[in-house]
């Protein structure tokens, strides 16, 4: 037999589909963990009605860089990834861990650094939530075009995983393929890889500047909300 109470309740969204800053007043905070790239933070929230622990990994955020040439190959690197135990083909990318860089200043020199190349055009292609429900890591993703190799390639200055890092040049359309059979599962490479060929379709319509706004990252970081030393202590 149904609740009538709850039958009253109308839980149909009638304003835009749209995110917005939507926050809930945090009673108390204390960290369970302080990483080398990210930290654990539990919060004691208040959700009117009632009030509950949540555990938030506090990320410093990232950028990655979907790099097309001339002939749509898009720019894929082979990398160890050790939480997962595997080797997974993803575009250049990098976390926002300089203090004052730009995302798409971090997006130039993670090109460089991670694939020898520079680019002559770049867009802001896609932004994304990694996972949300536990932690505070925003991306951003980026179209670089008109890409020149660096004279004498990729200085190899890199450690552990970032040492070697293979490179393989995939025809788009291939990408797509192999994104939807599941032979690449890295959600940088997912995402910008579909929405690449998402928007080569449309003409590169939607495509914004390589310095759009990003107002997801800034709450985050007006908001506490991203990895940082010297925060709570």
């Amino acid at each position: 037999m149904s609740d009538p109470a709850k039958a009253a309740v109308d839980e149909t969204w009638h304003g835009p589909v749209a995110d917005s800053v939507d926050t809930r007043q945090i009673l108390g905070s204390r960290f369970a963990f302080r990483g080398h790239k990210w930290d654990i933070r539990v919060d004691r929230v208040d959700y009117g009605p009632t009030v509950a622990e949540r555990d938030l990994l506090l990320h410093p955020g990232a950028v990655g860089v979907v790099a097309l040439d001339e002939a749509d190959r898009v720019l894929l690197i082979r990398q160890y990834r050790h939480p997962v135990g595997m080797s997974l083909f993803e575009p250049p990318a990098g976390l926002l861990d300089v203090a004052g860089e730009a995302a798409h200043v971090t997006a130039v020199r993670e090109l460089v650094e991670e694939a020898g190349y520079t680019a002559g055009r770049w867009h802001t292609l896609i932004d994304f939530m990694n996972s949300p429900g536990g932690s505070t890591e925003a991306l951003r993703l980026y179209l670089a075009r008109d890409l020149a190799e660096v004279p004498g390639g990729r200085e190899l200055t890199g450690e552990a995983e970032e040492a070697h890092l293979p490179r393989a040049w995939v025809d788009l359309d291939e990408a797509r393929d192999l994104v939807l059979s599941g032979a690449i599962g890295n959600a940088l490479s997912v995402i910008g890889i579909l929405a690449a060929w998402a928007g080569r379709a449309r003409g590169w319509a939607d495509l914004r500047s390589a310095d759009a706004p990003w107002p997801a990252r800034d709450h985050l970081v007006s908001n506490d909300r991203i990895f940082q030393r010297g925060s709570l202590g």
